[in-house]
């Protein structure tokens, strides 16, 4: 496994929840490969350091099932088209991260042996420990389930030490800091006040699957240079751990 100075990381290994919309371009939609080569150097920014990632990303740049629910589409479709999207994207970031010499692995709970490999539990494990990035594609392999939710799933069957939301705001706060200049950033919450102040972090399921099996949350602004970094170094200047 790489590794340059692991001694000031507080998590060894980590499940990266990305929504579909962090690999769009200016527009929302669509596959940029500029924007999947920027996600590619931060997650290369923290695996140098010899954190292991498993990286779990969404599908709305390419599809959002509910539009699909909306106009009379059967919810099972909708999802399934939705996991089918989640492959797409994790082939696109496959490919920057080897492009930036990053071992890469996709895997996914939908069989699609030509492209991916299937979601093994132990494998995905084996693969960490040997250095590579693994992106877990696919969702759950089941309807009705949103990919936050998929991203709590795999980080128990992992035994990942902490799942990272990756956001565009650097973690929760009291009110919407870009409408309420005083709003001010929490940089710890227990699972219950999150639930009583009504903080969207991910899903309900998804959230209650982590605060049963007593899985922190990190949510971090992924797309300040160095943030993510200072992240796995449990610094709580920045992002909001929930736990």
């Amino acid at each position: 496994m790489p590794s340059t100075n692991g001694n000031d990381l507080v998590y060894k290994r980590i499940v990266l929840k990305l929504s579909g919309e962090a690999m769009a371009a200016s527009g929302g939609a669509g596959i940029d490969p500029d924007r999947a080569e920027e996600i590619a150097t931060r997650i290369k920014q923290i695996h140098e350091h010899g954190i292991q990632v498993a990286v779990v990303i969404g599908a709305g740049n390419l599809w959002r099932g509910q539009i699909g629910v909306q106009r009379g589409m059967e919810q099972s479709t909708a999802d399934h088209m939705g996991m089918i999207a989640t492959v797409m994207n994790g082939l696109a970031l496959q490919d920057a991260l080897e492009r930036l010499g990053v071992e890469t692995r996709v895997q996914t709970a939908i069989q699609m042996n030509a492209v991916a490999e299937p979601y093994i539990r132990l494998r995905a494990i084996r693969h960490m420990e040997k250095g590579r990035v693994v992106i877990i594609a696919g969702g759950t392999g089941n309807p009705y389930f949103t990919t936050d939710t998929a991203a709590a799933l795999r980080a128990m069957e992992i035994n990942a030490d902490i799942v990272i939301k990756a956001t565009k705001v650097n973690g929760v706060y009291s009110a919407d800091p870009k409408k309420d200049p005083t709003a001010t950033r929490f940089e710890t919450l227990t699972y219950k006040e999150a639930l009583d102040n009504k903080f969207e972090i991910m899903d309900m399921t998804a959230f209650t699957l982590c605060q049963e099996n007593h899985m922190p949350i990190l949510v971090v602004n992924f797309w300040t240079e160095g943030d993510l970094y200072k992240a796995v170094q449990g610094d709580h200047a920045v992002g909001t751990l929930i736990s």
